[in-house]
């Protein structure tokens, strides 16, 4: 009898294990990769999300940052990461482009959008027209007049070709009748190092990328991409106000390899959604002037199949993307 009583009991142990280990994630580190250099727009979001997230999961979260081809190199890098909740990734709206790009090209795509399976969006910010403080240029008008006197000579800064800070620079080029030269980096932040270097004449800066710099005088926003004017420029324009008919954010969200678990991307939306209500992050978030634009998985997911359209439909418009360096000052 206590034979039998022991059997049953090891069935009922073995039976509860998966549960229990279920309910036990996360129990060791989690990695965020964050497919850019340090100081762009998906890193600064990246680490305050990540130290929010860490105090609900009671768990450490380590930031890693993977760039490369205008984030291809880090966003394939969770596309084929073991999908078991310790892999996910702080991508942006260029996550969408670049399949868009490599089917431009008849490449190989380094990915496609149903390896990912969305988390919560995080933040959406628009981007701004950017150029040096000391620049001639105080508005689009006398932006626009320099590059049409220069064909091909004023350049600007991105974080790689089609990605988040090229794409919304094509499309107002396209917009404006202008031509300029093409200066892509490995991330946001060496695209901000370039034009603060003097390296390019503008650049298309997240809010968060360049308001120390603004603040600072070393940049100065021209326009913006947004819809409406942001509360922390209020006297700079978007430039549908000034008659160009273009529209571009750089959102931010968290994606996991599509086949994690359903428990544990629960776990891992909860830990979002209490992230965002975080004093301390909120408060971050605000000093980089960079609105919390949050959405659940479900309502993000809507969104960026949506945006992924528009996107990959502006890839096409744009065409083949010719790059050159820009000329030396």
């Amino acid at each position: 009898m206590k034979t039998r009583v022991f059997f049953v009991a090891a069935l009922v142990a073995l039976a509860t294990a998966p549960a229990l280990a279920q309910d036990a994630f996360p129990s060791r580190t989690i990695t965020m990769v964050v497919p850019f250099p340090p100081g762009g727009v998906a890193d600064i979001t990246g680490r305050p999300t990540a130290a929010a997230m860490e105090k609900v999961l009671k768990q450490s979260i380590a930031v890693v940052n993977r760039p490369g081809a205008g984030g291809a190199v880090g966003n394939a890098a969770v596309a084929n990461a073991k999908p078991d909740g310790y892999t996910i990734l702080m991508a942006l709206s260029s996550i969408s482009v670049i399949p868009a790009a490599d089917e431009l090209f008849d490449r190989k795509p380094a990915y496609s959008l149903d390896q990912f399976a969305p988390i919560a969006l995080i933040s959406a910010d628009p981007t701004y027209l950017t150029v040096r403080g000391e620049s001639p240029w105080k508005t689009v008008k006398d932006f626009v007049a320099e590059a049409k006197k220069k064909p091909g000579q004023l350049s600007f800064s991105s974080s790689g070709v089609y990605g988040a800070l090229h794409m919304p620079m094509e499309m107002f080029m396209h917009a404006a009748g202008i031509k300029m030269r093409h200066v892509p980096t490995t991330g946001g932040g060496p695209a901000i190092t370039a034009i603060l270097g003097g390296h390019v004449d503008a650049t298309a800066g997240g809010p968060a990328a360049i308001s120390g710099h603004v603040k600072a005088g070393k940049l100065r926003p021209l326009a913006g991409w947004g819809s409406k004017r942001h509360p922390a420029y209020p006297d700079v324009p978007t430039l549908k106000e000034l008659g160009y008919d273009v529209e571009y954010y750089i959102w931010a969200g968290l994606f996991a390899p599509v086949g994690t678990p359903e428990p544990m991307i629960k776990v891992l939306r909860e830990a979002a959604r209490k992230a965002v209500a975080d004093p301390d992050f909120k408060a971050q978030m605000e000093k980089l002037n960079s609105p919390i634009v949050y959405m659940d998985a479900p309502e993000f997911k809507k969104y960026w199949e949506s945006d992924a359209k528009r996107l990959a439909a502006a890839v096409r418009i744009v065409g083949k993307v010719e790059t050159k360096p820009a000329p030396k000052k």
